[in-house]
């Protein structure tokens, strides 16, 4: 919801107070995307319990979080005033949810026990 929320809603009235920092949209996009892998994931781990299987898991989430995002910038194109779709936005969202996966699978064989 809030990803959905912040990507088509209009800030363009919020004043950011003069901060002005270059690509600053594509560290967010990143990062939003990143944290919806590695929540996914873990989210999918405590309600799948037994039946957890960790390639499945992540596979799903990952594809799940490229076609959102690819989703919500057709929405921004098409259906917003003020906002744009951009080429590179899914690209820093791609990136983002493709480190996220790779960091819960460094996580699942480095760090939680193997059964």
């Amino acid at each position: 919801m809030l990803v959905t929320f912040s990507s088509l809603f209009s800030f363009s009235e919020v004043d950011t107070g003069g901060i002005d920092i270059p690509h600053f949209d594509k560290i967010v996009h990143f990062a939003f995307y990143f944290g919806m892998v590695v929540l996914g994931v873990l989210a999918s781990r405590e309600q799948l319990k037994q039946r957890f299987v960790l390639k499945k898991a992540l596979l799903g989430v990952l594809v799940f979080a490229v076609l959102y995002g690819m989703i919500i910038e057709v929405l921004q194109y098409s259906i917003t005033v003020d906002r744009e779709g951009d080429i590179l936005d899914v690209f820093a969202n791609t990136f983002g949810a493709l480190v996220g996966m790779f960091l819960v699978r460094w996580l699942v064989y480095r760090i939680w026990p193997l059964k």
